[in-house]
């Protein structure tokens, strides 16, 4: 098949990366957090809604949405980026209370129970990055409605669709579109590790780690797969899980420097300091000069 494959290894820092969030004030991290789970519910209600109206699953729809600010700039640039990046169309700004209130539309989307919460959790982030509040949204079931084709031979066009998507930033687009992908050929381990590395930068690391296994199950030598599932068990606590992959991954490709690395962290994590720079140290030699600030800061 010739796709344009999604190269993207995931690599351990030793501090949360949550810690590293910018301060908003208008819409602030902890309110982030605070309505990640309410936007995975209100989506769930939509999507049960817009079934009661008869919504075909993968359905085409554009999606009407608002965002609220304290600033109008900050939805100004919001809405430059969704424009940019998304496709995605102006609507109006209004006022609303004492905030500042930002409609618009998205293009076509293929409409399912998940890629529709995945596509809500996106919004939800790209607010937060510009200080602006997701709101709400909703659309109207088309009784004639265009569905994404599932036949063989769209198989590489919907996976680069996806690629695509992903390189202009639109994470539930990538989703959706891997999505159909996958229901056109359930044993394609590219696209449940492709839709891994984006569920994953959605904070559903659960849902990634599922894909991963897939993927894995399906190509047992799928060694980015392994690699970055270690990673995300790692960042959740799980450090004995994220040694077991990289053991994994170093049977297939001992010399990995970037494996080493990785266990380098997950060890630190452990507070098992000497082991940590011992694997740094390894990577280094096997060319991952991107080890030695971790060995100077940490080793010497």
């Amino acid at each position: 098949m010739l796709k344009k494959l999604l190269q993207i290894i995931l690599t351990l820092s030793i501090l949360n990366s949550y810690s590293q969030k910018m301060e908003n004030t208008y819409f602030t991290w902890d309110d982030f957090v605070n309505n990640f789970g309410k936007e995975m519910v209100s989506a769930e209600d939509v999507y049960r809604n817009m079934r009661k109206n008869k919504l075909t699953d993968f359905a085409y729809t554009k999606i009407d949405f608002h965002f609220l600010s304290d600033k109008k700039e900050k939805l100004e640039k919001l809405n430059e980026y969704l424009k940019s990046n998304y496709g995605y169309s102006f609507e109006e700004y209004t006022t609303w209370e004492d905030s500042f209130e930002l409609r618009g539309k998205t293009d076509l989307f293929p409409i399912t129970k998940e890629n529709l919460m995945y596509w809500a959790l996106d919004m939800a982030k790209r607010g937060y990055e510009f200080d602006c509040k997701f709101d709400a949204y909703g659309a109207e079931v088309d009784k004639e409605p265009i569905l994404p084709e599932f036949i063989d031979s769209k198989e590489d066009y919907y996976f680069n669709k996806a690629i695509d998507l992903y390189n202009s930033n639109s994470l539930s687009g990538a989703i959706a579109n891997w999505t159909i992908v996958l229901e056109i050929n359930p044993k394609e381990p590219n696209s449940y590790y492709s839709r891994a590395i984006v569920k994953n930068e959605l904070y559903t690391w659960k849902s990634a780690i599922t894909d991963y296994d897939k993927a894995i199950e399906l190509a047992p030598d799928f060694i980015s797969a392994i690699t970055n599932r270690g990673t995300i068990k790692d960042e959740n606590g799980d450090y004995e899980g994220a040694l077991e992959d990289y053991k994994k991954a170093l049977e297939l490709e001992p010399n990995d420097a970037m494996t080493y690395f990785n266990i380098g962290n997950t060890k630190y994590n452990q507070e098992k300091k000497t082991e940590a720079c011992s694997n740094w140290k390894k990577a280094k030699e096997l060319g991952a000069d991107y080890a030695q600030e971790r060995i100077e800061k940490y080793c010497e």
